[in-house]
């Protein structure tokens, strides 16, 4: 017979991609932002972005070996873990600081908890949290961009949320203080729009999830008098929202796997951010709305799944 029938386990419609592809598609759609750090905040940026890489990695390999599990290292997973925990973190952080929040990620976070695709939370967010916990003073220092040039060890600045003033063109091209990765949206948005043409997320959370921040955002100027208008671009240009919307809030590990999911999860991560920022004693809330919005993912998978085929709807 020239058709056999087989007999597998689920699941039964596969596609080319793997977990490795995945990764470096998401390595790659980091990289302006990453070049861009380095420009902005020099060669304390690069060894920040290579200490939380090579730790991450390190981190990986030595648990999988003591945990007696398959290598997992070439699914480049850990890369990205570094990567992104390194976006999170000021310039001028001690190196051992950042290391201490890779082992986080990687060992407590996520080995603990079974490994890739295991893990209820984000991995670099959860260990950013960590780190503002237990280090607050140099989390929360941020050193001025092209500081190197100015032949001081590290200018400090105050962030747009912190109540420093920028230009919303400078905060659209990165020329302001904050994290290494989330300074320079136009950066971000390039990676984005490389991940959305490559199929590795849906531009849905994203948009959901900047598009109720801008709403909040309206509401809360109209409300108060503020100028709308420059009210939502900053909102939407400071702080790590972009960073977060894009590559965070979109881990396929941690948020909801069907659109209506996706949606109420980037609507509460929207509301959270900005009801932190506005009303909490933190000016930013990116990283505590995707972390609570992270935990409710089950619940909110559990009401929002589609009815399977065949099955009878509850009576009300």
């Amino acid at each position: 017979m020239k058709d056999k029938l087989i007999v597998s386990s689920s699941p039964h419609l596969r596609a080319g991609r793997t977990t490795t592809g995945i990764m470096l598609d998401v390595i790659i759609a980091l990289m302006p932002a990453l070049v861009a750090s380095i420009i902005y905040f020099g060669y304390r940026a690069a060894i920040l972005i290579a200490v939380c890489v090579a730790t991450c990695v390190v981190a990986e390999f030595v648990s999988r070996k003591i945990m007696k599990r398959e290598n997992t290292l070439f699914d480049l997973s850990a890369v990205v873990t570094g990567i992104l925990l390194a976006f999170n973190l000021p310039a001028g952080l001690n190196p051992i600081i950042a290391a201490i929040g890779s082992v986080v990620a990687i060992i407590v976070v996520k080995q603990m908890f079974g490994g890739l695709g295991q893990n209820f939370v984000n991995p670099a967010l959860t260990a950013r949290i960590v780190l503002l916990v237990s280090f607050p003073t140099p989390m929360t220092t941020w050193a001025s961009p092209f500081y190197y040039w100015g032949g001081t060890d590290a200018m400090t600045t105050a962030t747009v949320l912190g109540g420093g003033e920028v230009s919303l063109l400078d905060m659209f091209l990165g020329n302001q203080g904050g994290s290494l990765g989330e300074t320079c949206a136009l950066a971000l948005i390039i990676g984005g729009i490389y991940l959305v043409i490559r199929k590795v997320i849906s531009p849905l959370i994203p948009l959901c999830y900047m598009g109720t921040v801008a709403l909040f955002t309206l509401i809360y100027s109209a409300c108060t008098g503020g100028n709308i208008g420059v009210d939502i671009l900053t909102q939407l240009l400071s702080g790590g929202l972009m960073l977060g919307a894009i590559f965070m809030a979109t881990d396929y590990a941690t948020t909801p796997i069907n659109w209506r999911g996706k949606i109420v999860f980037a609507i509460g991560c929207g509301i959270l951010t900005m009801v932190i920022r506005l009303f909490g004693s933190l000016p930013e809330g990116v990283s505590f709305a995707i972390i609570l919005m992270n935990i409710l993912t089950p619940l909110i998978e559990k009401a929002t799944s589609p009815r399977p085929f065949g099955k009878e709807r509850k009576a009300s």
